[in-house]
């Protein structure tokens, strides 16, 4: 696994796994102060996958699944960022028409 290899893959894999935590903690409050009805707008996101990872990277980092992380972000990050781009510019539409 490419991240395991060396100490510098280790490192990626810490930045990567906090990053996700980051993303998880997003949509989590996007559905509180959205009375979660936001993310049901855009049904290509997996919010559920996306703040269960962020669950499981919280509370058992030390079970922690290199390839796991590493087939999330291989088949699923460029979806995510396209659809959180998506909303955010869905939100900006919907500020400017008032």
């Amino acid at each position: 696994m490419i991240f395991l290899a060396n100490e510098d893959g280790l490192e990626k894999l810490d930045g990567i796994s906090m990053r996700l935590v980051a993303i998880g903690e997003g949509f989590k409050n996007i559905d509180k102060l959205t009375d979660k009805k936001l993310l049901p707008n855009y049904p290509k996101v997996n919010r559920k996958g996306v703040k269960g990872v962020r669950d499981i990277l919280s509370h058992n980092y030390f079970d922690l699944d290199a390839e796991t992380i590493f087939m999330i972000c291989d088949k699923y990050l460029d979806e995510l960022l396209n659809a959180t781009n998506k909303m955010l510019f869905d939100m900006k539409s919907d500020e400017e028409n008032g």
